[in-house]
């Protein structure tokens, strides 16, 4: 399995798990999609080594982070993403996120303001999109399902069998690390509390949406639709683009990939990490001064 040293970060009265790689004095901070934790970066981040520190986690109850008896809101998930980065992130940085992470990262984007240099989101959640409109009888036919995964993992080969769309993508050393630490009873029960996070949030989302982010973003939509939602995926797409196209600095793009982004084009996620490290001009202030 993958060799990468990490450590425990208290937030909020929780624990989390941090691994920081790179070099240089920009940094750049990883949020990880629903049931995914810091190993689904792994494909981007020695193509940034050389440019910036690189700050990726796990969420609290995932991966090497302390368990979480009750499950965590989205709002929760943003406010240890807010702490985390106060712990361990000086100045300004670029915020990378992927899926549910999407929802995380733009409720934290409230409160980090100035500090964002930059947001890129892949195949972000889009809560206005028609699928969602009736994703609480989603979630219960899907929370189902993996109540019986959740059983059935503890028998090594049986995960191996359901987890063949990450393996297919993902380095042989990073799957094996997910098949140890996410495709497990907890990483599933975990992934469950996270799906029902999301059918809670996206009400509040859309009566309330968070305040558009205000630094340069990037939204990086997939071309191929997740399992399951081939009828819906143009629609998602539409509003993917509807809503980035209206910030005051948003970008649009179509990425030649299924939903694992980061995994299938590495090389272009990294390159627009880059681009947003760039584009921060210097009169915004760096360092400390933004803080």
């Amino acid at each position: 399995m993958r060799q990468q040293r990490g450590r425990a970060v208290p937030v909020n009265g929780r624990s989390v798990y941090v691994e920081e790689s790179g070099t240089g004095p920009d940094h750049v901070v990883f949020e990880a999609g629903g049931g995914m934790g810091r190993t689904c970066w792994d494909p981007v981040r020695p193509l940034l080594l050389d440019r910036a520190r690189l700050v990726a986690y796990d969420r609290a109850g995932f991966g090497r982070s302390g368990r979480t008896e009750a499950g965590l809101s989205i709002d929760d998930m943003a406010a240890d993403l807010v702490a985390l980065v106060e712990a361990v992130v000086p100045g300004r940085f670029v915020l990378v996120a992927h899926s549910m992470g999407g929802l995380v990262a733009r409720r934290a984007a409230e409160a980090l303001g100035p500090r964002l240099r930059g947001l890129l989101l892949l195949d972000p959640t889009a809560e206005t999109a028609p699928v969602y409109d009736t994703f609480d009888r989603t979630v219960t036919q899907v929370d189902r399902s993996l109540a019986m995964l959740q059983t059935l993992v503890r028998f090594r080969w049986f995960a191996r069998l359901t987890s063949g769309n990450v393996r297919r993508v993902f380095p042989a050393d990073t799957y094996e690390t997910m098949l140890a630490e996410d495709f497990v009873p907890a990483g599933i029960a975990q992934t469950r509390k996270e799906i029902k996070a999301v059918a809670e949030a996206i009400p509040r989302f859309r009566a309330a949406p968070p305040a558009p982010p205000t630094c340069p973003t990037v939204l990086r939509s997939a071309s191929r639709p997740q399992p399951g939602r081939a009828r819906h995926h143009a629609g998602l797409v539409e509003h993917q683009r509807r809503w980035v196209e209206a910030l005051p600095d948003g970008r649009f793009e179509r990425a030649d990939s299924g939903h694992f982004i980061q995994a299938e084009q590495p090389g272009v996620v990294a390159d627009r990490v880059r681009e947003l490290l760039d584009a921060s001009h210097p009169d915004t202030g760096t360092g400390e001064e933004a803080r």
